[in-house]
């Protein structure tokens, strides 16, 4: 892994494979290992780009709060710093949120777009859920987050049949520096772009799990309804972390759509 200075922090990246670059973007509390098993998938056939996010990883965890326009121009950053002016972006959760921004803020830049359960709006009634998690992070630390955040993530069957990725995932959240989850949850709390994203215009694909609480398939349904020629792909037996409950299918749904 390497790491370069954009937008006024240190951002941790890894790029591997060749072709057409992809650029792939974690989930709140997770870091650029989420990608590992799509990053292997993807990379005999493209460039794959992925990175922490701000106050995640090895990149800076700087105070917030942060916004959605300074985890972009994060992301614009790094692709200024690496020289990519165009590339696919694969994003998962708030990766899918900042997805929808790049797409709005820098079109010509986009090639295709994966949204992987994620949304374009938080409701106004999930506000004291976030509020409840920004003080528990803000109080305890990310440790105390762990168990509520594996609960929604994924299904139990995955978490008794796949013990050791569990443990791996929860050390991902507890080792969240708690500036960055405060800076990035506040960012989500405040999400509300869905009268925007009709203005999109890359060629779309919104992946959902069946299972997934935190971002039901509804939310993806709306997304995918909303941006034009978007196409809707739901998994089932998966809950919140697509990517990493059932692999090999959503492997399979990015490859085929980016190969177009």
């Amino acid at each position: 892994m390497k790491s370069i200075e954009a937008n006024g922090i240190s951002i941790n990246y890894k790029i591997e494979g060749s072709g057409p670059w992809v650029t792939l973007s974690h989930s709140l509390s997770c870091d650029l290992t989420m990608w590992d098993a799509l990053a292997v998938a993807l990379a005999p056939t493209f460039t794959v780009l992925r990175y922490d996010t701000r106050g995640h990883g090895g990149t800076t965890a700087a105070q917030g709060p942060y916004s959605f326009g300074q985890l972009t121009a994060d992301l614009t950053g790094l692709l200024d710093a690496l020289e990519i002016a165009r590339t696919h972006f694969v994003g998962l959760s708030m990766g899918g949120m900042i997805g929808q921004h790049f797409a709005l803020a820098a079109p010509q830049r986009l090639d295709r777009l994966v949204i992987a359960n994620s949304t374009s709006r938080i409701p106004p009634e999930a506000g004291p859920l976030w509020d409840e998690r920004i003080g528990m992070a803000r109080s305890q630390g990310c440790a105390g987050l762990v168990e509520g955040t594996l609960g929604r993530w994924f299904t139990p069957a995955f978490r008794a049949a796949q013990p050791a990725e569990t443990a791996r995932i929860a050390g991902l959240i507890a080792g969240t520096p708690p500036a960055g989850y405060i800076g990035c949850a506040g960012a989500i709390r405040a999400l509300d772009i869905t009268a925007r994203i009709g203005a999109i215009r890359a060629p779309t694909q919104v992946i959902a799990g069946a299972d997934d609480p935190g971002t039901p398939p509804a939310m993806s349904e709306l997304i995918a309804s909303t941006i034009p020629g978007a196409r809707l792909e739901i998994i089932p037996s998966a809950s919140h972390l697509s990517c990493i409950e059932q692999p090999e299918t959503f492997n399979r749904l990015v490859a085929a759509f980016l190969k177009g």
